[in-house]
């Protein structure tokens, strides 16, 4: 019996997908570079499974039907490389590798271009669901070398999470070439981030600002759950705020405010630096987790300032507009990351099927939520549309919500609660809807200062002057730069 595919990586994702492999039929070769793991789960969960343990590269290979299958699930960065240097010797033409870690799209552009020349085929997948979601179904992102997919196609159609009215969609499409498929990955943990901070800030104003306790916190994400808002982090969040310890009280509040993160964040916000896209709320999510690990310093900060007493809302009426802001600023996320998207495509020519990732993230995802169906929607009715806020339905629904987030911002600001991603989200939403911004008094200054030329409101687009405005500047002006 030979394997149908290969999982190279053994811990908690690489494991629970093999398992999530075998219970679909696929007979999957399985090894570790410690092989410790690989004995203690034969002997374990593996037991009388279609299961094939190798203890060294030469059977993992040996074990595989050709063209062979790996998926790679290790940390990213140089493991990468020097695992595929260990594979290399014992591959042959046609062979396939999947890394399906947190890598960075750039690493996978360059990996899939230096294995063509070898005659394998590389794919770069970005996996999402957690444990949980590798073992019943994650959401699957591959891209890398197109000839791949017909290979990878049915085993990954049939471990992915499904979603749609029958419950019968998959949640995995082919993404695109090179990179794509991790750079899809990335932005998604980008709004992921924004997701998580959003929700944060919602809690931080029922618990600083209403003095909600986490049994009605608790409730409230809850039945939120079942409207607009309905989510896996929001349902999820319900669940955290009401998990108790043995002694009654409340694991949350013993959970020291300092967050981590991996890196995927940040390479949204480098990313959209590099294509000119203000994913701002991403932004300031990512700076959130970086303030948050400054404990030490906040808590001295603390101690020299009063926290503003505001006038306490009513209730009821401050946890609707707090329903409807967090709805209105998780659509803006969300509007950032698919304009940046839609760029990164046209940039890297990737071709990206905006309507397609919007669907493969109905399920299995940590993103997950109900309008994503109505992303979908907007994409498959206009694919060249510039911004999600532009679609009639989430223009529509804004126009509503956005109310609610100034209301919340009101809060926050009176009672001295920081929301840097509520504001952002409104910044963004209230700039983009702007016909004549300030921008005009700063190219000014830039052509003050500097010579950097500025363009006309009564001259065509594309023509650039220069004005000697202390009178000793003269004609010379600077190049034009351009985002």
């Amino acid at each position: 019996m030979l394997g149908d595919i290969g999982i190279y990586g053994f811990r908690v994702m690489g494991e629970n997908l093999a398992r999530n492999m075998e219970s679909k039929g696929y007979t999957v070769s399985i090894m570790n570079r410690t092989t410790e793991v690989i004995r203690d789960f034969m002997e374990g969960k593996g037991k009388g499974k279609n299961f094939l343990p190798a203890e060294t590269v030469e059977e993992f290979a040996a074990s595989l039907k050709k063209p062979r299958k790996i998926m790679l699930m290790i940390k990213a960065g140089t493991t990468v490389d020097a695992t595929i240097d260990v594979l290399l010797p014992h591959l042959e033409e046609g062979d396939i590798l999947i890394d399906g870690g947190n890598s960075n799209y750039e690493d996978t552009e360059r990996r899939v271009h230096a294995l063509q020349e070898k005659g394998i085929r590389y794919v770069g997948s970005g996996v999402s669901g957690g444990e949980l979601g590798a073992l019943y179904g994650p959401s699957l992102m591959p891209g890398g070398s197109r000839e791949a997919w017909p290979e990878i196609e049915e085993i990954f159609r049939a471990i992915s999470a499904k979603a749609g009215v029958h419950g019968d969609e998959a949640c995995t499409t082919w993404i695109g070439n090179g990179g794509a498929g991790h750079y899809v990955k990335t932005i998604h943990n980008g709004i992921e981030y924004g997701d998580m901070q959003l929700i944060s800030e919602t809690y931080a104003i029922m618990r600083d600002v209403l003095k909600i306790d986490n049994a009605k916190m608790a409730e409230v994400f809850s039945a939120w759950n079942e409207g607009s808002l309905k989510s896996y982090l929001v349902e999820i969040t319900a669940e955290i705020l009401g998990e108790k310890e043995a002694d009654g009280g409340y694991l949350v509040n013993r959970i020291l405010d300092t967050a981590m993160q991996k890196g995927t964040g940040k390479w949204t916000v480098i990313s959209a630096l590099e294509e000119g896209q203000p994913v701002s709320l991403i932004t300031e999510a990512v700076y959130a987790r970086i303030l948050s690990s400054m404990k030490e310093e906040r808590v001295e900060a603390s101690k020299g300032v009063t926290r503003p007493e505001g006038e306490t809302p009513e209730t009821g009426k401050a946890l609707k507009a707090l329903e409807k802001a967090l709805y209105a600023a998780k659509v803006i996320s969300y509007a950032q990351g698919f304009s940046l998207l839609k760029a990164a495509s046209a940039h890297y020519h990737w071709e990206l099927n905006l309507g397609e990732i919007a669907s493969i993230w109905r399920g299995g995802c940590i993103i997950r939520s109900a309008f994503l169906d109505e992303i979908r929607k907007a994409y498959d009715t206009n694919p060249a549309l510039q911004n999600l806020m532009l679609d009639s339905f989430f223009h529509d629904a804004l126009v509503e919500a956005v109310k609610g987030l100034r209301e919340v911002m009101v809060l926050g600001v009176t009672h001295g609660v920081a929301l840097p991603a509520m504001g952002a989200a409104l910044s963004y939403y209230d700039g983009y809807h702007t016909e004549n911004l300030p921008a005009n008094l700063l190219q000014a200054q830039r052509d003050y200062f500097g010579a950097h030329m500025f363009e006309r409101t009564d001259k065509a687009r594309g023509e650039f002057f220069h004005h000697d405005w202390s009178g000793e500047g003269g004609n010379t002006a600077s190049t034009i730069y351009k985002i």
